[in-house]
């Protein structure tokens, strides 16, 4: 268990707010989380708030986390890490950014520091940042080729199997050898001519 990350959550209470909200601004508020967390990817801000939030949906940060526990079933800071996470899973496989420092990754995600950053994706995830990326790519030893690389594979690969048809070609040749041009009139059944008498005549015509 990694416990210098921290990875243990929070047991939160399920917010009673709602009751005192009709459904409709319910869903009107669902909506509107997720047009500014997901749609406006603010979840990318470190510095944007669940009062801030509020503020733009024109509400209180009681009744945002009161919407997100009810329908996400997480408190607040756990639904905006999902979706960092998520942006940086994808930017640890992409093959462009393979160099990409993690903690340049971390930032660009928008998380505050390495150990939230770390804590959060290791609670999704089961490993680090590091080990995520490492797996990816052993996995997939293709996935950083350019597509000159992958063109000049494909012609060695086309290369290699021509030569290897090409020995094949030659081992079948030596098992079975063709004969080379018509046996000559009156031979032997293995194919040479028979020897002659000084008369000229073959032993068989002797008799």
């Amino acid at each position: 268990m990694m416990t210098k990350y921290n990875i243990i959550e929070k047991k939160h209470k399920d917010a009673v707010y709602t009751s005192l909200v009709s459904p409709r601004i319910i869903e009107d508020l669902k909506r509107g989380i997720l047009d500014w967390i997901v749609g406006k990817k603010k979840y990318r801000d470190k510095n944007f708030s669940a009062q801030q939030l509020a503020d733009l949906l024109h509400t209180n940060s009681r009744y945002i986390s009161a919407v997100v526990n009810m329908h996400f079933h997480m408190n607040y800071t756990s639904f905006v890490n999902k979706y960092r996470v998520e942006e940086a899973m994808s930017m640890l496989t992409d093959p462009k950014k393979r160099k990409m420092n993690i903690s340049d990754i971390s930032k660009a995600v928008g998380f505050a520091n390495r150990q939230s950053f770390y804590s959060a994706f290791y609670r999704i995830n089961g490993c680090t940042p590091r080990d995520y990326r490492t797996r990816y790519f052993s996995a997939h030893p293709g996935a950083g080729e350019t597509s000159r690389q992958a063109a000049l594979k494909r012609r060695k690969a086309a290369r290699e199997a021509a030569h290897q048809e090409k020995l094949a070609a030659m081992a079948e040749a030596r098992l079975h050898p063709k004969k080379r041009g018509r046996p000559k009139k009156n031979s032997t059944p293995d194919g040479s001519t028979p020897r002659k008498t000084r008369k000229g005549r073959t032993p068989k015509d002797k008799k």
